[in-house]
């Protein structure tokens, strides 16, 4: 039997995709990647993700797990490889608001979660722009992190428990729900951020949280980004690390936000350099309970604290959100960050991460170093700025990969001299392999191939993503 008809008898022909049906399949929501499986098998359980594995196996053909294709890396390409999707397996298996865990299989939707976790009076504290299509699988397997890190840390943090299917059919159970266990290697973390190349995520136990019960929301200008940062500790201390989340949108931001939506209402009069979206949430009755005079707490600690600022200058302006509509217009200006920044051709995007104290030292360092590569080119920024992730575009002023590569290369350079990172929530996928060989330890890297080779000898673990070559450039 051929593969196609081997995994048509193990899943019946209406969960084995070829043809027309790949349609699709065929490209990740950047847009920049197409890729042309051979075939999508969609299988509905985790023995039949083991049972696919197997039979993968058996004809040397490489699998590449696929959730939602909400990625921005090339993680989900191939040329003529079988693509596994879970979305088949979108069982929320428990809600334990007595523990506030969630059992839930790799095809939930995050938005699925969100909802079923506040019907119960919780919160799953993964926040992000695709929420409605990305799904478990893929959040875990790329360690998404969103605009709440701040507060809850990425899904890394988020995650008790795995189960995984490896690369031979095996079952990995790692479904624990313990908060400490100390038996060995963390084997879990692993397999978070892995990107489909050591196994496949089945199902995971999350943390919840309560559900917030009042929210203060504001849109600042403020005077600098080092003002920003002090804000931010200021909130952090007034409010107990009640901040959960501190978003950047610069001038440029606002500007392309302004061409590419002018339906968006932009929120001040005219232009600043430095423009912030601070939320704080409550979770206890004294932050969320109104006062005599009417106030909720958490919302008149924020306005005062930002009364105090203007009186000093660090804060320029405000607007401070009265209803959740405002709240959500607020949110909307951030969340369309992707479609604004890619709508825009040709780009050379990145996703960094910076010590807090030095993001306004990066962007002076690589402001300075851009107009000897491309005198022409526009930039454009957006940051979780309260964990240090920078969104940092270019915009060339032409399509040349040399020029992509030397724009990459003088961001890896600050980066890299200020203690950072070349990558913070987005993966590594295909896009940033040439600077994983230039940028990571070598002895990480080392450490890593013999990581993959022991648990997938044939390579057929979404293969060539993450790991670049030995001998590379």
């Amino acid at each position: 039997m051929s593969l196609v008809e081997e995994l048509r008898s193990l899943l019946g022909p209406a969960h084995v995709l070829t043809g027309a049906d790949l349609a699709r399949y065929t490209g990740d929501w950047s847009g920049h990647y197409k890729t042309r499986p051979c075939a999508v098998a969609r299988p509905a359980d985790t023995a039949e993700v083991a049972a696919v594995l197997r039979c993968a196996a058996r004809h040397g053909v490489p699998v590449i797990p696929v959730s939602g294709l909400t990625g921005l890396v090339g993680g989900a390409m191939t040329e003529g490889g079988l693509m596994l999707s879970v979305e088949r397996l979108n069982r929320i298996r428990e809600i334990r608001p007595d523990t506030r865990i969630a059992v839930v299989e790799a095809g939930v939707v995050l938005q699925a979660l969100h909802d079923a976790a506040e019907a119960r009076g919780l919160y799953f504290p993964l926040w992000f722009g695709a929420r409605g299509s990305a799904m478990i699988g893929g959040v875990l397997s790329t360690n998404a992190g969103g605009s709440n890190v701040v507060r809850y840390g990425s899904t890394r943090a988020l995650c008790l428990g795995l189960e995984v299917v490896l690369p031979d059919g095996r079952i990995l159970d790692l479904m624990s729900e313990l908060h400490k266990n100390n038996s060995g290697y963390d084997l879990r973390q692993m397999f978070i951020g892995a990107e489909g190349t050591l196994g496949v995520i089945t199902a995971a136990v999350m943390k919840l949280v309560p559900r917030p019960r009042a929210y203060a929301t504001a849109t600042l200008a403020l005077r600098s980004l080092s003002d920003a940062l002090a804000l931010l500790n200021r909130l952090q201390e007034a409010s107990g690390g009640a901040v959960e989340a501190f978003e950047y949108m610069p001038a440029s931001y606002m500007r392309r936000l302004s061409e590419a939506r002018p339906d968006i209402r932009l929120p001040f009069d005219r232009r600043h350099d430095t423009n912030i979206l601070v939320e704080l949430a409550a979770i206890a009755p004294r932050d969320y309970t109104p006062g005599p005079d009417g106030r909720v707490p958490i919302v008149a600690l924020l306005e005062e604290t930002l009364g105090q600022l203007m009186e000093s200058g660090a804060v320029l302006d405000a607007e401070i959100a009265q209803t959740d509509a405002q709240r959500l217009a607020m949110w909307k200006r951030r969340e369309l960050a992707a479609e604004i920044t890619l709508a825009r051709q040709p780009t050379i995007d990145t996703d960094i991460a910076l010590p807090l104290h030095l993001v306004p030292e990066f962007f002076t360092r690589i402001e300075a170093r851009l107009p000897a590569l491309d005198p022409g080119a526009e930039t454009l920024s957006v940051a979780h700025l309260g964990d240090g992730n920078i969104h940092f575009t270019v915009y060339p002023t032409r399509d040349d990969p040399t020029l992509y590569d030397a724009v990459v290369e003088a961001v890896e350079d600050v980066v890299q001299d200020l203690g950072g990172s070349f990558s913070a929530e987005h993966g590594v996928g295909l896009s940033k392999l040439k600077t994983m060989a230039r940028r990571k330890d070598p002895v990480a890297l080392d450490v890593m191939r013999r990581v993959k080779a022991a648990l997938d000898p044939g390579n057929l673990m979404n293969p060539g993503k993450v790991i670049p070559p030995e001998g590379q450039p």
